[in-house]
């Protein structure tokens, strides 16, 4: 396998756009890749640029969405007015926008081409900073995810010959729309962690859904008490990922980097820092190696602090990727700051840290059933781990 790293971009990708206002706006990823190049990582001896990106073709999104779906979107493509309630178009989350259906369609082939690129060998990792559209459900737009670019690189994996791809989300949110499309296929393990329903959109993401009937145990949900902070989040992480990962053997390993769960996101109520972000990353990436044959895809997501968080985080994510992690108290360079003035009249923040220094706990080390924390970590190992011959009590750290 090449030890070569797969960066997808392609300026188009930020025709992905709901409008002024919107909180999912395309500056995000263009300020995280103005950071990235800023601090030399796409001249890395590693990075292989892959770009520009078409749009999948109907076919590989019919293999996760409905065809009257579809049709839809390409319909409130070219009407300003155009509403479905009942396919989520046309909403507050997801308004229509001139040629939805073709920068939807780029974003899904952004993050295929990513893990075709990780499937063949040609890489060994990939990155989209652009995909991760969770939410996207099988019929219908959804919290600001119009087509999901991880489901259909997931299936067109499937149809490739692949037979168990692992998925991680660790966007504060949780990864519905992908658990709902995988539910019922053993092939797939999706894992979210997430805050708990009971206080965040979508609602759902108990650690009751296990997944469907034909697939008991491939859906894993971590519901965390709203006010977790890095040791808590840290913890749930390291409490249920990786002994999951080492039972189910995937051939690939497919993270969702939302960094929303950041204490200053404006849309969510986690209190992760950037730092306990970068661990979070690096253990991924260690865990891909370990669990999956280094085959791993890595892909955005939520995140909307656009200036002092999103940069920042996935420039850490890109440079965890690339073998190249950037000393957390690296100042960020003067071009950045520059920039940054210059787009959007404000300072951008000064190093590549929140100045915290994190550690995940090991369960074994005073694990407390009655901490929220810990039950929540509990709940999950519970109500999943016996699907995959493993003992739910806490036992073995990795």
């Amino acid at each position: 396998m090449s030890e070569q790293v797969g960066v997808v971009w392609d300026p188009r990708l930020a025709e992905y756009d709901f409008g002024p206002g919107h909180p999912l706006a395309p500056i995000r990823v263009q300020l995280a890749m103005r950071l990235v190049a800023d601090f030399g990582l796409l001249g890395s001896t590693r990075a292989q640029m892959i770009g520009p990106v078409e749009p999948v073709p109907d076919a590989a999104l019919l293999r996760v969405h409905d065809a009257e779906f579809v049709a839809a979107v390409k319909a409130a493509s070219s009407d300003p007015h155009f509403y479905d309630e009942a396919r989520g178009l046309g909403t507050a989350d997801d308004p229509v926008f001139a040629e939805m259906h073709t920068a939807a369609a780029r974003v899904c082939g952004a993050t295929l081409a990513a893990a075709e690129a990780v499937w063949s060998g040609s890489v060994e990792h990939a990155v989209n900073l652009a995909g991760g559209l969770h939410h996207a459900m099988a019929d219908r737009a959804a919290g600001f995810c119009v087509y999901n670019d991880i489901a259909v690189a997931i299936a067109a994996l499937l149809d490739q010959g692949a037979e168990r791809v692992a998925y991680v989300d660790v966007d504060v949110h949780h990864g519905d729309g992908v658990e709902s499309i995988f539910a019922d296929d053993p092939r797939v393990l999706t894992i979210s962690l997430h805050e708990s329903p009971a206080s965040l959109f979508p609602g759902t993401g108990w650690p009751a859904d296990t997944g469907g009937p034909k697939a008991p145990g491939s859906a894993v949900n971590v519901a965390l008490p709203s006010g977790t902070s890095d040791q808590g989040w840290l913890r749930a992480l390291h409490g249920v990922v990786p002994e999951l990962l080492e039972a189910f053997e995937p051939q690939v390993l497919i993270t969702q980097h939302g960094v929303d769960t950041h204490f200053e996101d404006p849309l969510a109520h986690l209190l992760v820092s950037l730092d306990g972000q970068r661990m979070a990353f690096a253990a991924l990436h260690r865990w891909a190696h370990r669990y999956a044959g280094g085959r791993w895809v890595a892909v955005g997501g939520g995140g909307y602090e656009w200036v002092d968080v999103v940069p920042r985080a996935w420039t850490h994510l890109m440079a965890e990727a690339l073998g190249s992690p950037i000393p957390p108290e690296t100042d960020l360079p003067e071009g950045f700051h520059e920039f940054v003035l210059e787009a959007l009249g404000r300072q951008a923040p000064g190093r590549m840290t929140d100045g915290r220094d994190p550690w995940p706990k090991p369960l074994e080390q005073g694990f407390d059933p009655d901490d929220p924390v810990d039950g929540a970590v509990l709940a999950t190992r519970e109500a999943v781990f016996p699907h995959h011959g493993l003992d739910p009590e806490p036992a073995v750290w990795f």
